[in-house]
């Protein structure tokens, strides 16, 4: 008969309930494409998007590529990220463990001398005992099986937050680094038309000393080299400070960051693909991890309907006892006993009824987050397919206004040698076409950038 308890407890255990519902994703609006691609595009018909390359296939710059490495490997933000799924592992276990029974085990001796009295003699006494305690709550009401479920999803969310993590990072060094580049560029232009100014205001100076132009020209000339001089150490001072934020996210200190490509050199795709609004909720880390939080206030739930039912309980207590140490394992002296309790609670003055509430509200503001990552993912991957179907539409007119600004800088300096006009046209249109270039440089990283919201946007990245 003894020998058939465990059996039939065990089967009790398999039978309980399970209290709380049943997780289902929440129903959401997809639109049938993204807005924002380009009207004369053709319609998407699967699901292949720049979302599902990897990154290294995304940035063709081999330093760049080296520089996301290092990145992945150092970063703090990552390495954070990682630490919080190893909490929430050990959280899991620590969790799942109360499904099972607990077993303790304990040895003692006790000598014990009494002094002599008047009628009785002293006299002293040993004992020792040996005994193992076993205590089990059943989980007949599934209160601890739903807050496994619910510490499972919470390590699920915690390394999709990694994943967002390493998304992200990966997009900020890209982004840093071509701008990083631009400014590179930027810092050329400026020396090279420093250099083309300082020639022009020192034959402007020859004029003006063998009188064939006046003063106001020499002064004109002169502002256009301190124009492009002061551009110098503005520029040489965002270098450097972009080199200090590059350095941070690569997870070491402040210094030189190695270049590659030049930013004209940077590759990019005429036309990205952007595959199917269906497959971003699968793709997209945050709305991963934001779905697993939902499992988890929807299993919290359970939890807390459970405390409304009995709490059953197995108790028991074995070992062995003797006066005499060295009779403790040869004579009769096992000892064990065995119970079951049940609290049912009666009175809790709306605390438990109030914890119920309390996790469907928390699962209502789960589903809630969880709608909203999805409209905000949908907006985000619109914005950046606008912003470089349209950046690169600037980027053409800028090219067009450069050529025209050189030109016309070009025509006046030849009419200006010609005696035709006077300094201030070639001060204006040089002015003008020094502006435009360093325009057309922040246009083409514009572009860039735009490839590197929409890759971030579409959920790109994190694939290793």
């Amino acid at each position: 008969m003894r020998n058939c308890v465990a059996p039939l407890f065990v089967a009790l255990l398999l039978s309980g309930c399970t209290m709380g519902p049943n997780y289902k994703r929440p129903t959401v609006a997809v639109p049938p494409a993204y807005r924002g691609i380009a009207p004369d595009a053709p319609a998407q018909t699967e699901s292949a998007s720049l979302g599902d390359q990897k990154w290294w296939d995304v940035f063709q710059d081999e330093q760049l590529r080296s520089l996301v490495r290092t990145a992945l490997q150092q970063n703090y933000d990552l390495r954070i990220a990682a630490s919080r799924i190893l909490e929430a592992r050990a959280q899991l276990g620590i969790t799942r463990a109360d499904q099972f029974p607990t077993v303790s085990g304990g040895a003692g001796i006790t000598d014990v001398r009494t002094a002599q009295a008047k009628f009785l003699p002293a006299f002293e006494t040993s004992a020792g005992q040996v005994n193992a305690t076993a205590g089990w709550e059943l989980d007949f009401w599934g209160k601890y099986r739903r807050a496994t479920e619910a510490a499972r999803a919470n390590l699920l969310a915690t390394e999709w937050a990694r994943q967002e993590v390493a998304s992200t990072l990966v997009a900020n060094v890209a982004a840093a680094y071509f701008q990083l580049r631009a400014l590179d560029l930027q810092l050329e232009i400026s020396k090279r038309t420093l250099d083309s100014r300082q020639e022009s205001l020192r034959l402007t100076r020859l004029l003006a000393n063998g009188g064939s132009t006046s003063l106001l020209d020499v002064r004109q000339a002169e502002q256009l080299v301190f124009t492009a001089s002061a551009e110098i150490p503005a520029l040489e001072q965002q270098i450097e400070q972009q080199e200090n934020f590059l350095s941070i996210l690569l997870g070491r200190n402040p210094g030189n960051i190695a270049r590659g490509q030049t930013l004209i050199e940077q590759h990019h795709p005429p036309e990205v693909p952007a595959g199917l609004p269906s497959s971003l909720l699968e793709r997209r880390p945050d709305i991963r991890q934001a779905e697993q939080q939902l499992v988890a206030a929807n299993a919290e739930i359970g939890v807390a309907r459970a405390a409304y039912f009995p709490q059953i309980s197995l108790n028991g207590n074995g070992g062995l006892q003797s006066s005499a140490l060295t009779n403790l394992f040869t004579g009769p002296a096992g000892a064990w006993s065995f119970g079951a309790s049940l609290t049912q609670p009666i009175f809790t003055a709306g605390k438990i009824s109030s914890g119920v509430r309390l996790a469907k509200a928390r699962q209502q503001t789960a589903t809630l987050f969880y709608q909203q990552s999805i409209q905000g993912a949908f907006r985000s991957v619109s914005d950046a397919l606008i912003g470089y179907r349209k950046s690169r539409e600037f980027s053409s007119h800028q090219q067009e206004l450069f050529e025209s600004a050189q030109d016309a800088a070009r025509l006046s300096h030849m009419r200006y040698n010609g005696g035709v006009t006077g300094y201030l046209e070639v001060l204006t249109n040089e002015t003008n076409s020094f502006s435009a270039e360093l325009g057309l440089v922040q246009a083409r990283l514009n572009e860039l950038l735009a490839v590197v919201q929409l890759y971030e946007a579409l959920g790109g990245g994190w694939q290793q």
